[in-house]
């Protein structure tokens, strides 16, 4: 059992650094200007920064949520969601990207770590495989979004 939780954590990794079926987060936000990631084009909702900022906000919410008990969830949708369309600085934009990192190697410590399919003790039954299963799921549909935006804005690689 040992040897398959050690393969499980592996592609539980893959699948959280993306890169398998669909690039990953640092690639889909690589090269990007102030300006791109502040555009809301053809009336779409988010900015990439909203989007950003909504996996940064999600993804420390869930990482928060898998080690501590004492953890208040932000209010949802409103504290999910920054209202601003861009980053007041290129330094913001950069924080968000790094905490983003940070984050999820701080995540991917608690999966080699900790035992997975043990029942999170504040929980309602969650995991940290369920954690990290809508980690990456999360993570995955808006870096779609992240690659759509880039692509109507004539950002993205052809």
């Amino acid at each position: 059992m040992e040897n398959q939780t050690s393969i499980l954590i592996n592609e539980l990794k893959k699948l959280l650094s993306g890169g398998g079926a669909h690039v990953g987060l640092k690639e889909a936000l690589a090269d990007l200007s102030i300006e791109q990631v502040s555009q809301k084009p053809h009336q779409l909702p988010y900015s990439i920064w909203q989007l950003a900022e909504h996996i940064r906000i999600a993804q420390w919410d869930m990482l928060e949520f898998s080690k501590d008990g004492n953890h208040q969830s932000p209010k949802w949708p409103d504290e999910y969601w920054p209202k601003e369309v861009a980053p007041e600085t290129e330094e913001a934009w950069n924080k968000t990207i790094a905490s983003i990192e940070k984050d999820l190697l701080e995540f991917i410590e608690l999966i080699e770590s900790e035992d997975l399919y043990q029942e999170i003790p504040h929980g309602q039954g969650q995991t940290l495989l369920r954690e990290a299963l809508q980690i990456a799921d999360h993570n995955a549909y808006h870096i779609a979004e992240i690659i759509v935006i880039r692509r109507l804005i004539g950002a993205w690689k052809s």
